[in-house]
Order: structure tokens, then sequence, then C-alpha cells
């Protein structure tokens, strides 16, 4: 399926869709190839690829406060003490249920979940 054809059928724009596959590519997920057979493969099984790795890559921090964030902690501006901070507290929660489910569920998950649709290959190139 080409780029283009992905990014109308996800209504999503091309140019962003390229530089989220440029992102894929930098981390090794995927791999591009040139020329009429060209497009992006998996690098790694569609099993080993989760939600968080893929968020994380595209969106960056996936915390919802700088404080509980595991790769760009940062205190937040007006803290009086992390440990007295009851909406600290309750984001803590939020945070560990959302990367529970995040890191646990693969790019093959979402695939074999589709149910009534057919589905190509997890590894299939996309092409330009």
């Amino acid at each position: 399926m080409l780029i283009s054809q992905i990014a109308v059928q996800q209504s999503i724009p091309k140019k962003f869709l390229e530089q989220i596959l440029l992102d894929l590519k930098r981390s090794g997920i995927v791999a591009s190839r040139r020329g009429k057979q060209g497009g992006y493969l998996l690098l790694k099984p569609a099993d080993r690829i989760t939600f968080g790795e893929v968020l994380r890559l595209v969106d960056g921090p996936i915390a919802p406060l700088p404080c509980l964030s595991q790769t760009a902690y940062r205190r937040c501006e007006d803290c009086d003490g992390e440990h007295l901070c009851e909406i600290r507290h309750v984001f803590a929660r939020v945070a560990d249920a959302t990367r529970e489910v995040l890191f646990k569920t693969t790019i093959a998950d979402a695939i074999e979940g589709t149910s009534g649709e057919t589905q190509a290959p997890a590894r299939e190139l996309l092409t330009a």
C-alpha cells in the first residue's frame, strides 16, 4: 500500500506519516528501500513492537506530568514536595495503568484484534 493511500485511509497528512516513518527508521523499527519495489519494512517482528515504544518515539514522554516521566523527568515548577502531592499520586496511578496497556500491547495484537477486515501481513512494505 502506498504511503499516500495510507494517509488518506487513516485521515492523516502524508507529511506527518512520512515523519513518523522516518522516526521509526531512525530508531531501528523499520528500514526503507528505494526503487520500484521500495518502501518500509519492519525490522523487528510485529509481536515485539509495542504501542508504548512507538508512541514514545512519535510523541515523546508518555507521563501526564513531568515529575512522573521515566524518560524526561522534571520536577514541577510549583512543587512543594512530590511525596505530599496528591495530584501526583493520582496521576501516578494513571501513568502506571497507561504504561501497563501501552507496553504490553503490540502491533501484532492490533492486527490480530481487527475483526471483519482483511489485514496485510505485518511485514508488508509501505511504498512511497
